[in-house]
């Protein structure tokens, strides 16, 4: 089945999902943030793992700014294990997440986002609009050598109340896994 990539413009989908912090989380939980990123990801890849602490350092960053994020994992934890809901909150509490990691165990969500790899980023203007969709920066696995810093520029554009420069790169991964 082939799933329709959210276009820049589109509203973000509805969704409302279990989080590794025992709560339920729904797009509605996010509304007065400037700006949302949800960031489609998992707990085995190593692309995913690269960029955990420069998530948690930009969530830290612009959180005081009213940029808010969500990371949702919707791997197959069957064919998976270590994606597994139990695994998810096992990594959540050890990376010290700052924000709030959800269980997409139907993959609905990801099918309605047209997420296709970890990580894949979705970044929502404060009407709830596609305004960033891509990969954090040109560098997954040297971050002292990164040059542009998509994410961040699109953050700071956002919050500014910018439209953003660069509103489009090709997330680079692994593949989402589907049941």
């Amino acid at each position: 089945m082939e799933n329709r990539k959210l276009a820049l413009g589109d509203a973000a989908p509805a969704f409302e999902l279990p989080a590794t912090d025992g709560k339920t989380y729904s797009l509605d939980s996010f509304k007065d943030a400037t700006a949302l990123v949800v960031i489609f990801s998992c707990n085995h890849c190593p692309y995913v793992k690269a960029y955990e602490d420069r998530i948690v350092a930009l969530q830290e960053e612009f959180g005081a700014r009213g940029a808010r994020f969500v990371a949702i994992n919707a791997n197959d934890a069957v064919s998976h294990p270590d994606d597994s809901f139990d695994e998810m909150k096992e990594r959540a509490s050890e990376k010290r997440f700052n924000f709030p990691y959800l269980r997409d165990e139907s993959q609905e969500t990801a099918k309605a986002f047209g997420a296709s790899h970890t990580p894949e980023l979705f970044v929502f203007d404060k009407e709830r609009k596609l305004a960033y969709i891509g990969k954090i920066d040109d560098n997954w696995k040297e971050p002292e050598a990164v040059k542009t810093r998509y994410l961040k520029e699109a953050l700071e554009e956002l919050v500014e109340g910018k439209e953003v420069s660069v509103p489009e790169t090709h997330a680079i991964g692994c593949t989402i896994k589907w049941k």
